[in-house]
């Protein structure tokens, strides 16, 4: 007689299961955050307290004034699938609520030593909620203020395969950071305050509108360089900030898309943005926004990611449509044609740019060259002549590698023979030069050949270890996002290295006391910035040089003479003939085109000489 066989498909165990459901809900410590902020702002809290200690690893602490719940709530908000929002299946039709699968709390509590601490208005004494790892452990009548405080101790100690997986402290608590914004940035009238280590990072407190929330995060700095954006098109409602393409930066930060409230990545509504600057932004160049659409909830679904970070529309194209047309009319009301860095054109406001803080970018901003010291005021032609503008010229440059791939081209031969010599025979536009180079013909991008020059010599300097630094005059205060000055501040010893020394001055603020002593004068708001977006991605290269090499760049591309800037014969000599010294490289450290060279024999062929 066979004896039956024992079978192979077994239920998981309860803290098996919740264990892989905090896997998909709970990534990291700003995870935890996300979800108790969203249980928080569901219960109508109007201060929401966030304490932090070492980038979450040992406690998250959430505090909240909301209403609070009674001993029987608490035990069954601590239960998978336990939650107030949903009822029925037809419900997940129309969701606007941020948490509604009742999944978050027994999550997090099996992968931490979880306190739960919870009165509503007209209790009398509240209720405390322990669980290790598990289920609840303990349930007891405890003094509580009206509201809920929720600590999160030593996440993953029981899961050590995801704890290894934390990145440093910095890094974790910068999520953090960019987690409590986001919230802050949705509820304009809810008060925000965060703490790392029992230091305040930052204190929103309630304001009247979107635009002072804004105000709040961003600085009167950054606001001023923005566009506003409202469009309403049937039940599809978008509004928010853009930026001016005059103001571009290469960095992407920030860029936030909300949905009903709700912080999302969506690739329909990014595409659209991005389509709808086209040619306004050069290339290299990124939008920087933030943006709130109003849908009818009937018409997204928030259930398709665990952590609810994306949404699927049931209308997409109608979406992309109405998000490209909020942010296409405010561009096209900047009419007045403008070259940028790299030879493209784009649209700015004549009447704004009058009455607007002067650009460092334009050729008017300052007397203080990169070069070399030359008044500008008394700039003369001489033997140079002005060139016509060329539209296709901007767009010949335009063509060459992706501008986010960092090139790391081969040094070409160029032999300087006694005889060589580099003539200069005029500039197009202020942006171009048109040199002749030994028997060549050039039309040299003047920019990104002074970029490559100073990088090239910066580099040089980083290996030999001798980075020449100097002392501003008058240091430089510079502010950052909060989320972004936690990566600045861990990196500050290798930055020190390269010439730059940055000191604290406050939450998120630094004082810059000295640059590498080849950049001249520049935007350095702009350059730190660029750096921070290098700065997010030092924890997944793998060798020192792949870290240093963008960033090195990032300071060559802010100190480089910009396009739109009158030149002397000189300068452009200057220039050129460094550019040789340096071995002829034809791109950018970037990828961007550095010149169009003609041979005398391709000239001959042209003019059908031969």
């Amino acid at each position: 007689m066979t004896m039956p066989l024992e079978p192979k498909i077994r239920v998981l165990p309860d803290a098996v299961s919740c264990q892989i459901a905090a896997g998909e809900i709970v990534d990291r410590p700003a995870s935890v955050v996300k979800e108790l902020i969203d249980n928080s702002l569901d219960a109508g809290s109007s201060m929401i307290v966030v304490d932090i200690l070492d980038g979450g690893k040992r406690l998250i602490r959430v505090t909240d004034n909301g209403e609070g719940m009674t001993r029987a709530d608490a035990q069954l908000a601590c239960q998978r699938f336990a939650t107030s929002k949903l009822s029925s299946a037809q419900d997940l039709l129309s969701i606007a609520t941020y948490g509604f699968r009742g999944e978050a709390l027994p999550s997090i509590a099996s992968v931490s030593n979880f306190q739960l601490l919870t009165a509503t208005k007209d209790a009398s004494v509240g209720t405390q909620l322990t669980a290790e790892g598990g289920p609840v452990s303990s349930v007891e009548e405890h003094a509580s203020s009206p509201g809920t405080r929720i600590d999160v101790g030593e996440l993953f100690f029981n899961t050590p395969g995801r704890q290894k997986f934390l990145k440093s402290t910095p890094t974790e608590f910068s999520h953090i950071c960019h987690v409590v914004q986001q919230a802050a940035l949705t509820r304009h009238s809810t008060q925000f305050r965060l703490r790392h280590n029992d230091h305040v990072v930052f204190d929103f407190p309630v304001v009247h509108s979107l635009q002072d929330r804004l105000l709040q995060l961003y600085g009167i700095k950054l606001i001023d360089q923005m566009l506003p954006i409202e469009c309403e098109r049937g039940a599809v409602t978008v509004r928010g900030i853009a930026i001016n393409p005059y103001h571009a930066r290469t960095g992407r930060t920030p860029q936030e898309i909300f949905v009903n409230g709700r912080s999302i990545k969506n690739t329909t509504i990014s595409h659209a943005i991005y389509e709808a600057y086209g040619s306004f932004l050069p290339k290299g160049r990124h939008p920087i926004f933030a943006l709130f659409l109003d849908i009818d909830p009937r018409d997204v679904d928030v259930n398709v990611h665990p952590s609810k970070r994306e949404v699927k529309f049931s209308n997409p194209d109608i979406v992309h449509r109405v998000v490209k047309e909020a942010v296409v009319r405010p561009l096209h009301r900047k009419s007045t044609i403008r070259s940028t860095d790299d030879g493209a054109v784009y649209g700015t406001d004549l009447a704004q740019e009058t009455s607007s803080p002067v650009d460092p970018r334009d050729s008017s901003s300052s007397d203080v060259m990169t070069l070399r010291p030359v008044n500008l005021d008394s700039t003369k032609e001489g033997g140079i002549h002005s060139i016509g503008e060329s539209k296709n010229i901007a767009q010949l440059f335009s063509q060459g590698t992706r501008e986010e791939e960092f090139v790391h081209e081969a040094r070409a031969s160029y032999l300087l023979e006694p005889d060589f010599t580099v003539r200069v025979l005029g500039q197009i536009s202020h942006t171009y030069i048109v040199a002749q180079v030994g028997e060549e013909f050039h039309v040299v991008d003047q920019h990104t050949v002074h970029e490559r020059v100073l990088f090239e010599r910066l580099w040089r300097s980083w290996l030999e270890k001798s980075v020449q630094s100097q002392a501003l005059l008058i240091p430089e205060p510079i502010d950052v996002q909060p989320h972004s000055a936690a990566l600045l501040q861990s990196a500050l010893p290798e930055l020190e290295s390269l010439g730059l020394e940055l000191e604290p001055f406050g939450a998120s603020a630094f004082v810059l006391r000295s640059v590498p002593a080849l950049l001249g004068q520049m935007d350095y708001a702009a350059l730190v910035q660029d750096m921070i977006d290098d700065l997010t991605e030092w924890k997944s290269l793998d060798s020192i040089e792949k870290r240093i090499r963008p960033v090195l760049a990032s300071m060559a591309c802010q100190g480089a003479v910009q396009a739109g800037r009158a030149m002397t014969e000189p300068e452009m000599k200057l220039v050129l003939e460094d550019w040789v010294k340096e071995g002829f490289p034809m791109t950018c450290p970037h990828g961007r085109r550095v010149t169009m060279r003609f041979s005398l024999d391709e000239l001959h062929r042209i003019f059908r000489r031969i």
